[in-house]
């Protein structure tokens, strides 16, 4: 692949880079990229017409034999698309300086809180700092490439997003942003059927440090966490940069009805007032907070920039109803983030509870032990007065229960089914949390609370 070549035409195109030949909008470059239901390839003909400047197709691709003249001459093939589209975007990473160094990129992963820290980095560095950061949540072998074709001749600073449902994930993104930074919000049980066990997920989420060590870059470590401190000290040559609540002597303020959002009082005495709910997110607040200090950030303006923070998405979110008061976290949930939940809910002061509870997805053979799990954390939360469950994995679970199954405890098959029963006898008075993988589409049941 002429990597220059490529490269210019990018660059001829103002930066603008497209997957989706339905977003045209002119002087675009698509790339035709493969999955399993699609092939790019079929429209990278209607991509041209509809005014791409250039489309990035595999040299076998049937465009490549039919087009002619004019639409020829604006087909790039190239032996693989999408290793083109890392290709090009680990070439401008490379290529882009700031004051005469490389630009700095900070690479974010971890089992959860990543979008939420992700979030709380880009506010508080953009009080000093033109940032480009992921867009929702495209963290993967696709998203990061197109967020590295964002940076412009503005950026200072790059945040990225990193997914990984599979060994080797992490290792094939960093090698695409060339992070000088790094940063694990924390690492437990989720994508198991993949990763096989806990020590799986912490090696997988590992190779983030392991790149860090090789490149002598630095990594933010919260060192009240035992996992992500063994996984440091593991790699004796890992330059960190320490932070944790109990390691900056801040604490967590108890929620109230008057204030259900998390509080943070740092060791300067100062308050974060967040507009998140759960301590569980009060990491992700410090690691935020740790990077502002950095770089540089004052602490009154990092303060103010995460207190300004407005989680959305379904990520951490309160919502009012005419009736209840909802703690809505149905992006995604996991064994760990599901128990961090339900520990949150039992925190709240709140006369009456209930939960909305959706499948965990991609657990394999411990799926079923996980669900029993956490219907059984549902008899230790005060006041609870009913709770719903969602789908087959849960089903599975109230099954091998028989009759240990709490009497408050009822099954729907999917959200939908859920949501009409709820509208039919609608709860009134509760504090709800609402939460479940993204598959099992639990924000149907909202209009229904």
């Amino acid at each position: 692949m002429d990597m220059v070549f490529l490269y210019d035409r990018y660059k001829e195109c103002g930066g603008r880079v497209t997957t989706d030949s339905r977003r045209i909008c002119g002087g675009e470059m698509f790339f035709a990229l493969k999955g399993e239901n699609f092939d790019g390839n079929e429209y990278a003909l209607k991509a041209l017409e509809a005014g791409a400047a250039y489309a990035v197709v595999d040299k076998d691709a049937a465009a490549v034999k039919s087009a002619s003249g004019d639409m020829s001459s604006r087909l790039i093939p190239v032996d693989d698309t999408l290793a083109a589209l890392q290709s090009l975007a680990r070439w401008h990473r490379s290529m882009t300086f700031v004051d005469g160094k490389p630009l700095p990129v900070i690479a974010l992963t971890g089992t959860n809180g990543k979008t939420t820290t992700k979030e709380l980095v880009k506010a508080v560095l953009e009080t000093k700092y033109k940032v480009t950061a992921t867009e929702g949540n495209l963290n993967n072998s696709i998203g990061v490439p197109l967020t590295l074709l964002k940076i412009d001749e503005d950026t200072q600073i790059a945040v990225v997003e990193m997914g990984a449902s599979h060994p080797g994930d992490i290792k094939e993104l960093v090698s695409v942003a060339l992070p000088t930074y790094g940063l694990i919000t924390n690492v437990g049980k989720a994508h198991l059927l993949w990763f096989g066990s806990l020590e799986g997920v912490m090696a997988a989420k590992g190779e983030l440090y392991d790149y860090l060590q090789r490149t002598a870059d630095k990594a933010f470590v919260n060192v009240d966490n035992p996992y992500l401190r063994k996984m440091a000290s593991d790699r004796p040559d890992l330059s960190t940069i320490p932070y944790g609540l109990d390691y900056e002597g801040a604490e967590v303020l108890p929620a109230s009805p008057l204030y259900p959002y998390l509080r943070i009082r740092l060791q300067s005495a100062k308050v974060v007032e967040t507009g998140l709910v759960g301590t569980y997110n009060a990491d992700n607040v410090m690691a935020a907070l740790a990077v502002g200090r950095y770089f540089g950030i004052p602490e009154e303006d990092a303060v103010k920039a995460v207190s300004g923070y407005v989680p959305k998405n379904s990520r951490s979110q309160m919502m009012k109803t005419a009736a209840n008061v909802l703690i809505v976290d149905a992006y995604n949930a996991n064994p760990t983030s599901m128990a961090a939940a339900l520990d949150n809910l039992d925190s709240i002061d709140a006369g009456r509870k209930a939960v909305m509870l959706g499948n965990m997805l991609e657990l394999g053979d411990d799926s079923v032990k996980e669900h029993i799990a956490v219907i059984e954390r549902l008899s230790h939360i005060s006041s609870l007065e009913y709770a719903v469950l969602v789908g087959d994995e849960f089903r599975k679970a109230l099954d091998a229960m028989g009759d240990a199954v709490p009497d408050n405890v009822s099954w729907f098959a999917t959200s939908d089914e859920a949501a009409s029963g709820l509208s039919r006898r609608r709860p009134e008075g509760c504090c709800i949390l609402v939460k479940g993988s993204r598959g099992s589409m639990m924000e149907k049941v909202i209009p229904s609370l």
